[in-house]
């Protein structure tokens, strides 16, 4: 087992050995369906068993849907869990974009608090699985100076935060390179949102009012307000034009 000046310059094939010596022959993995999680499984596959879960941000939305079911016949060959995502349930808690009687409900129920390691150890006990295991990510010591300086000082194998990142070293040229090479296709989201769908930002509610209506109907049963966010966005526009 190296030590952790050693594990720091690990990669590929090597820091992949390191963690299966430490932890076994599986690895969980957050799948945010971006593609920065579909590289890092397709750095795993065929040399790790991968336990892939997927964060809902909001229940029942037919582009996560129709995405989750092509990466579990296309990537993985396997179920991707569908786990709460916490911080759903921390916007209800505080009433985000809610109207005030439905806050006031909202407030008096019981929403439960989760956090990452909770979200981890259901997906340990849906799994069977006793013991440590960590969940691999597909952060990458060159998206921004923070991760750099964070894969610098704990290295790709952060046990006390629970997970790897076996892409760290890579390139976005190498990721995108290995993504069209396995013909892998990127979520639909690609193409009509600056990114894959993250958030409630007028960025990606106006794209996806027009491309999934009926998702963006989804998201305002769930914060019926959210159409604020549209009309700031058109109030901003009418009077600081770009």
């Amino acid at each position: 087992m190296a030590g952790l000046d050693s594990i720091k310059h690990l990669r590929g094939d090597d820091l992949i050995a390191e963690y299966k010596e430490r932890y076994g022959d599986k690895t969980l993995i957050a799948f945010s369906r971006g593609k920065d999680s579909i590289a890092a499984a397709l750095a795993l596959r065929d040399k790790i068993e991968m336990i892939p879960f997927h964060y809902d941000d909001v229940p029942g939305l037919e582009l996560i849907d129709e995405s989750i079911a092509y990466y579990e016949k296309n990537l993985f060959g396997r179920r991707i869990l569908r786990m709460p995502n916490p911080a759903f349930y921390k916007h209800l808690r505080e009433g985000m974009f809610q109207p005030i009687r439905r806050s006031q409900t909202l407030a008096a129920s019981s929403i439960p608090h989760l956090n990452h390691a909770d979200v981890v150890q259901m997906v340990k006990d849906q799994e069977g699985i006793e013991g440590d295991i960590l969940s691999a990510t597909g952060v990458r010591a060159l998206d921004n100076a923070i991760r750099f300086l964070s894969i610098r000082k704990h290295g790709p194998i952060r046990s006390g935060a629970g997970n790897w990142a076996p892409i760290w070293d890579w390139s976005k040229q190498r990721l995108m390179d290995e993504i069209e090479k396995s013909g892998i296709s990127l979520p639909p989201d690609y193409t009509f949102l600056p990114r894959s769908l993250d958030g409630f930002s007028y960025l990606y509610l106006i794209p996806l009012r027009k491309h999934y209506p009926r998702d963006y109907e989804r998201i305002l049963e769930w914060f019926p307000i959210a159409e604020a966010e549209l009309l700031r966005y058109e109030i901003n526009q009418r009077f600081y034009p770009t």
